[in-house]
């Protein structure tokens, strides 16, 4: 039962139609085509292959490119690095002040325990000569 549908479907692909152009008054053909459904869907995908194509070398080999949203130019795009990288530092910046004034509110409040040094240093005395 399979190998019948697809033998049908291979034929009704393969099935030649005439296509007829007339002019509506006198009944003249103007122009006459021989197509099969296959040539037809192998003409058409043509067709779409070869307007995707050129509308990708279009965009691709032209200045239209810079009008597509988010493509920019190289200038555009170091300057975007560069600003990048500069928010960065300045978030990091940012940061370590935000804690050094929490450490410092914190020592000034006097929320962090203290704790003396209550180590003895050995301190040498410094020779004292009378030359």
């Amino acid at each position: 039962m399979a190998e019948q549908e697809k033998s049908s479907t291979l034929k009704r692909l393969r099935n030649r139609y005439r296509l007829v152009v007339m002019n509506d008054d006198t009944y003249e053909e103007m122009i006459t085509f021989k197509l099969s459904r296959i040539s037809v869907y192998v003409g058409l995908s043509t067709i779409f292959v070869l307007l995707v194509g050129l509308t990708v070398a279009l965009l691709v080999l032209t200045p239209l490119k810079y009008y597509i949203p988010g493509y920019g130019n190289n200038n555009s795009r170091e300057q975007l690095q560069a600003l990048k990288i500069r928010t960065d530092s300045l978030e990091q910046t940012i940061l370590y002040k935000d804690q050094y004034m929490n450490n410092i509110r914190k020592v000034l409040n006097g929320d962090t325990p203290v704790q003396l040094d209550t180590a003895k240093l050995k301190v040498s005395k410094p020779d004292i000569s009378d030359d």
